[in-house]
């Protein structure tokens, strides 16, 4: 492989076979090397290949001052996610994963730490992800002997929960959250009743609501193509469910000024169903 372009002594950018840029990465492989020098393969512990030029410069500009163990431990928590979540996390994950664990571990070194204020709704709404936060702060302890608090899980679960959902707006993450408390909270108080997390009911009425919290920050209103008929069905069916969906209706509405469908109404009514009986149960 030749050198197109010197990131770093440990990282730069080459060109495969078929031309397309790669951003490769070892200890001191470019150290007293020039643009046009090869590179031996097996000198390089690790290759990005990113799948647009924005991701590729980005990347490129981020890791240009990075010490290489953080840039590694960044990327072993996102090959641990594909693992437990499987690949549909975006390439900017990369960027923005990265970016905090190596930012949050020169922040502690000065002695400052932030509070995650979205810790507990982090815990209950992103377990998985959660857990593999928690997992990362042990890897980071041990390969930097610094040991970061719990908030910093929560934040490493938010970046992985955003890569999830296609989404490279952090803030967005934050809002969807929100949103999915106050959710689950109508909810909850609705029927004066404590939800079991870990029963899979739990899990799929939560997975609903972060794709009804997403839809709503974004403003994508769901196609409204509901069949009435169904819609009357599942309202006579389900009447305690369906006034909760009228209360999360009207809440939405006057806070996001976010009009539910009928089709929203129809799906929020059915998941509030199960899962409040099947806690009744």
């Amino acid at each position: 492989m030749k050198i197109f372009k010197i990131l770093n002594n440990n990282a730069a950018v080459v060109k495969d076979d078929a031309g397309q840029e790669q951003i490769v990465m070892g200890k001191g492989i470019c150290f007293k090397r020039r643009v046009g020098d090869e590179i031996k393969r097996e000198t390089i512990d690790k290759v990005f290949c990113p799948s647009t030029a924005d991701v590729s410069s980005k990347f490129q500009a981020l890791i240009q001052d990075m010490p290489m163990e953080h840039i590694a431990l960044g990327e072993e928590i996102i090959e641990e996610a594909k693992e437990r979540l499987g690949n549909g996390l975006n390439d900017m994950v990369y960027i923005s994963l990265i970016d905090h664990v190596h930012t949050s571990i020169m922040r502690l070194l000065d002695g400052v730490t932030v509070k995650n204020v979205l810790l507990w709704d982090i815990r209950r709404f992103y377990k998985e992800e959660f857990q593999i936060g928690l997992w990362a702060l042990e890897r980071i302890w041990e390969e930097c002997q610094v040991r970061l608090p719990e908030d910093e899980a929560g934040f490493i679960a938010l970046h992985l929960a955003n890569a999830r959902m296609d989404e490279a707006v952090m803030h967005n993450i934050y809002e969807i959250t929100r949103v999915i408390q106050e959710v689950a909270n109508i909810v909850k108080y609705f029927f004066r009743i404590s939800f079991d997390e870990e029963d899979v009911y739990y899990y799929r009425f939560i997975t609903h609501l972060k794709f009804f919290a997403k839809r709503l920050v974004e403003h994508h209103t769901f196609p409204e193509d509901a069949n009435d008929d169904l819609w009357m069905v599942i309202r006579e069916r389900y009447p305690e469910a369906f006034q909760c969906t009228e209360r999360i209706r009207q809440f939405v509405d006057q806070k996001y000024q976010y009009v539910v469908s009928k089709e929203e109404q129809l799906y929020l009514t059915i998941h509030i169903e199960r899962v409040v009986s099947k806690t009744r149960q």
